[in-house]
């Protein structure tokens, strides 16, 4: 009973910040440079425990921030594409390093460096590109995309745990993941796209449906968040089972750490970039 009520406080704390930080552009940019922060952290730390695997976590960790922010200062006008350059010297240097560190095995330093950047960093930094967008000849920042994207999120987690949890039978991935179901997960998948039709109709009447999507066009980003928040659920699983571990970490009471939370969005993020850049409306 403990655990639940930890766990019901954890998450609407967790919630709250999500969805208040998105508001504002100044809120979103400061709370998810600390979230890309302690995600690559974490991150580093975990895979600093396996044999042979020396990675900087300071300058991983840095880097990944100054590139969210400084993908934020270019998607929002304020800075010019030469933001990029030190971004790209930390990780020329990262390359470079182990070529005099003498590490058993570099070629995993550099693999798992990378990955902290393209697996964590880069999703993280791609809200800016769904916050931001040109309207004739200046740049207007939109909250609804972003927050579409964690709202479905939740409410696939939701659905599926529910539809699971009564008509559960065939198991999603089993190797992995051995609590999933297809029934889940289709589940889940259908009340997303039923919300998002919701979503498209809201911000019809309300005037607020800035990227003037159609409600199919709404519920394909619902599908899209759906499939790929599903996989990156997936692949933090392999990712810990790798590790052989059950958490990621401790950092948000009754809901383990960093990667736990957020492994989904960092799948579907880019997902719906690329969705919404096939559509031509970016």
């Amino acid at each position: 009973m403990r655990n639940f009520i930890v766990r019901t406080i954890t998450a609407v704390f967790f919630v709250a910040a999500i969805v208040t930080c998105f508001l504002r552009p100044e809120a979103m940019a400061f709370l998810f440079a600390v979230v890309t922060g302690l995600t690559i952290w974490e991150f580093t730390g975990l895979v600093n425990e396996r044999e042979h695997v020396a990675i900087n976590r300071l300058i991983c960790t840095v880097a990944g921030v100054y590139f969210f922010l400084a993908m934020m200062g270019y998607n929002s006008g304020i800075t010019s594409s030469g933001v990029f350059i030190p971004y790209l010297i930390s990780i020329i240097y990262l390359l470079i390093a182990e070529l005099y560190l003498k590490q058993e095995d570099p070629v995993s330093n550099w693999a798992y460096t990378m990955m902290s950047q393209l697996y964590i960093a880069l999703p993280f930094s791609l809200l800016n590109v769904l916050a931001f967008r040109a309207v004739g000849d200046g740049i207007c920042y939109t909250y609804l995309i972003p927050l579409s994207v964690f709202v479905f999120l939740w409410i696939n987690d939701t659905g599926a745990y529910l539809c699971g949890s009564l008509l559960g039978k065939h198991k999603l991935f089993p190797r992995i993941s051995p609590g999933k179901s297809w029934e889940g997960s289709v589940g889940g998948g259908i009340l997303v796209m039923v919300i998002a039709v919701l979503v498209w109709y809201l911000t019809e009447q309300y005037g607020v449906n800035d990227l003037q999507l159609s409600a199919v066009e709404w519920a394909g980003l619902g599908l899209t968040v759906v499939v790929f928040g599903t996989w990156g659920d997936l692949v933090e699983s392999l990712f810990k089972r790798t590790l052989g571990i059950k958490d990621s970490g401790h950092i948000l009471p009754g809901h383990g750490g960093m990667l736990d939370r957020f492994d989904s969005s960092l799948l579907a993020i880019p997902a719906a970039v690329v969705y919404l850049y096939t559509l031509t409306i970016l």
